[in-house]
C-alpha cells in the first residue's frame, strides 16, 4: 500500500488516476444516479416494430373516433417511418380489420393535397447539449479534486514506520540545515543541495543539475552506490561515490567516501581507488572536487552505521550529504 501511495505522489501519475476517478464518477453520476431520461418525444425515436404498433393503434383509434386531423397529426409523427410502417400494415393486417387499414390509407392519400396542411407534434424542448458539457465538466472537476483530496490531504501525517526508505530519506534531507557560507564570510555557492541515504533504499542513486544564476546549465553533481559488503537484503553499502560532471571538461571528478573498515582495509581501499580518491566518512568532514570551471564541496552532514553480523562500522544505516556547487572565476 505505501509503494502504491508514493508512486500516487508522481503529478503525473496522480494526474491520471484523477482523470480515471473523475470519468468513473461521472459515468455512476450520469448513468446511475441522474440518468437522461426521454419525456414527450415523437414515435421517429422508436424501434421499427414499435412505430408498426404504434400505426396500428393509431388506425385503431381513428376507426373509434373519425378524428381526422389527430390521425394525420400521429401518421406524421412516425417521419421516415410512416410509409414503410403503413405498407407492412397492408401486406400483413393480421387481427387489425381491412376495412379499417383502407379507409385510414384512402385519409393519408387525401392528405397530400394543398388544403389539409399537417403539422406534426414537436417535442418537449429538453437540455441543450450546452448544459450536458458543462454538467459533466463540473463533474469532472469534482472527480479530480475529490481523488486529489483523499490522495494527498486526508490521509495526515505518515509517521516513520508507514514511510518507505526513500520516503525517509527525502524527510531527513528536509530537516537538515545546510551551511551558511555567506554568514562565513565566503561568496554563496550557486547551488545548494542535500542528499541522504537510507538502508533498504538499494536503487539509491541522485544526482542534480548545476545552473548558472542566469539559467545555464553548467553541470551535474551526485552521489551512488559504490561498493557493498556482505550478502542478503538489503544491500549493506559500505562505500559511495560522489561525483562532478563539468561541460567545459573532459572527463567526471570523483571521491569515494568509505566506511571506517573499508577504509582500514588496505586491500579494499586500494580497489576502490580506481573509482576515485578514497576519503574516510565523518562527520562533518568536508570533500572537496575540482573540475576546470566548477569545484564542489561536500560536507558529510549526518551518518549512522548499521548493527548487525557484520564487522563494526562496516556499513551504513544511513548518511546525508551536502553538495555546495562554486563556478571558478576563473571561467
Amino acid at each position: 500500500m505505501d509503494s502504491i501511495f508514493a508512486k500516487l505522489k508522481n503529478p503525473t501519475i496522480a494526474g491520471i488516476a484523477g482523470v480515471a476517478a473523475g470519468l468513473l464518477l461521472g459515468l455512476i453520476v450520469g448513468w446511475v444516479l441522474w440518468p437522461v431520461k426521454y419525456v414527450d418525444t415523437t414515435p421517429d425515436s422508436l424501434r421499427a416494430d414499435l412505430q408498426e404498433d404504434y400505426l396500428r393503434m393509431s388506425i385503431d383509434s381513428f376507426e373509434l373516433t373519425g378524428d381526422t386531423e389527430l390521425a394525420l397529426k400521429r401518421y406524421v409523427n412516425l417521419g421516415e417511418a410512416a410509409g414503410p410502417s403503413l405498407l407492412k400494415i397492408q401486406q400483413s393486417p393480421g387481427a387489425q380489420d381491412v376495412g379499417a387499414i383502407v379507409t385510414y390509407t384512402q385519409l393519408i392519400d387525401a392528405a397530400v393535397a394543398p388544403e389539409t396542411p399537417v403539422t406534426p407534434e414537436t417535442p418537449a424542448a429538453g437540455p441543450s447539449w450546452l448544459v450536458y458539457v458543462l454538467g459533466f465538466g463540473l463533474l469532472f472537476i469534482v472527480g479530480v479534486g475529490a481523488a486529489v483530496y483523499l490522495l494527498f490531504f486526508r490521509r495526515g501525517p505518515t509517521s516513520p514506520e508507514d514511510m518507505t526508505p526513500a520516503q525517509q530519506a527525502r524527510a531527513l534531507s528536509r530537516q537538515t540545515e545546510v551551511v551558511d557560507y555567506e554568514a562565513m564570510g565566503q561568496a554563496p555557492p550557486i547551488s545548494q543541495f542535500v542528499t541522504t541515504y537510507v538502508i533498504k533504499d538499494d536503487l539509491f542513486d541522485d544526482s542534480f543539475s548545476i545552473d548558472s544564476p542566469s539559467g545555464e546549465f553548467l553541470g551535474e553533481c551526485g552521489v551512488g552506490i559504490s561498493e557493498t559488503i556482505g550478502v542478503g537484503d538489503p544491500k549493506k553499502v559500505t562505500a559511495f561515490e560522489v561525483w562532478l560532471f563539468d561541460k567545459n571538461d573532459i572527463q567526471t571528478v570523483t571521491k569515494v567516501l568509505m566506511s571506517a573498515n573499508a577504509f582500514n582495509d588496505l586491500a579494499t581501499r586500494q580497489r576502490l581507488a580506481e573509482k576515485g580518491e578514497p576519503v574516510l566518512v565523518e562527520s562533518q568532514r568536508q570533500v572537496v572536487l575540482e573540475t576546470q570551471t566548477l569545484q564542489l564541496v561536500a560536507t558529510v552532514s549526518d551518518a549512522a552505521y548499521g548493527d548487525g553480523p557484520l564487522p563494526p562500522s562496516s556499513y551504513f544505516d544511513r548518511l546525508t550529504l551536502e553538495l555546495a556547487v562554486w563556478q571558478k572565476e576563473t571561467a
